[in-house]
């Protein structure tokens, strides 16, 4: 079986990591990634979790990957494509993080729209450990979450920190208690999979492209994806029940 699946909880698709005891990155595990998203694009979920087996998130990359590829001296694979393909998904992404989360199992959930952590949970982009720095976008991706100061010190300091640090650096949305993380966040992950899909596509447009060009760039878009809504058939529906039935009456389907 591969380290990284695929399974539905109804239109919710869950990516799981499960390659015991410390569900390691091995030389599989990025094709195993991108094949899991590659499923979930096919599929009709409207919204995805990423989240791991075991009583960790990770420990990391299997420095074995490292020490092949030292030893045959011709560079590494490019790691972004599964995390380019993961970000491009038009369905709210959501990363549930515990325990240890560290490296690649932690650039997969800065590449989600939303990180839930547990209390207990630690997190580190430890690279520089065996001299590298994070090859699958992590240090890019925790800037544009916590500042550019922020990801120097995260990334060059090579410590490990508690959620409630990252919770405060807006790295993580919300921290839970253990024993709660996996059922609340579950139970969000059907909320937003039962909402307006495409105008959550929508607002992952906008909040990309303000990303990427600031205010004007996402203004210059806003208004062809807010008119654009008026054609679906969640927005005429949801209209007609606020209308007839009241606010917060309607149902989506996602068209």
């Amino acid at each position: 079986m591969p380290p990284i699946t695929v399974s539905f909880d109804g239109d919710v698709a869950v990516i799981t990591l499960s390659n015991p005891p410390l569900n390691l990155f091995g030389a599989d595990a990025f094709d195993a990634l991108d094949a899991a998203v590659a499923e979930v694009e096919r599929s009709s979920a409207r919204a995805a979790v990423w989240r791991a087996e075991g009583e960790i998130m990770s420990g990391g990359v299997d420095v074995n990957v490292f020490k092949e590829a030292a030893e045959r001296g011709d560079g590494f694979p490019s790691l972004l494509g599964p995390i380019h393909r993961l970000e491009a998904l038009e369905i709210p992404t959501l990363a549930l993080c515990h325990g240890v989360c560290l490296t690649a199992a932690l650039e997969v959930a800065l590449a989600c729209d939303m990180i839930w952590a547990a209390a207990s949970a630690r997190f580190g982009l430890v690279e520089r450990v065996v001299g590298l720095t994070p090859g699958a976008g992590g240090t890019q991706r925790f800037a544009e979450r916590a500042g550019a100061a922020r990801a120097r010190e995260f990334v060059m300091g090579g410590r490990m920190y508690d959620a409630a640090t990252l919770e405060r650096w807006n790295v993580i949305g919300r921290v839970l208690p253990d024993d709660e993380l996996h059922e609340k966040g579950m139970a969000f992950a059907r909320e937003l999979a039962s909402g307006p899909t495409r105008a959550h596509a929508m607002t992952k447009r906008i909040v990309r492209a303000y990303l990427e060009g600031g205010v004007p760039a996402a203004d210059e878009i806003t208004p062809d994806a807010f008119s654009g809504l008026f054609a679906t058939q969640d927005l005429q529906r949801a209209v007609r029940s606020f209308l007839e039935e009241g606010p917060g009456k309607a149902t989506f389907e996602g068209r």
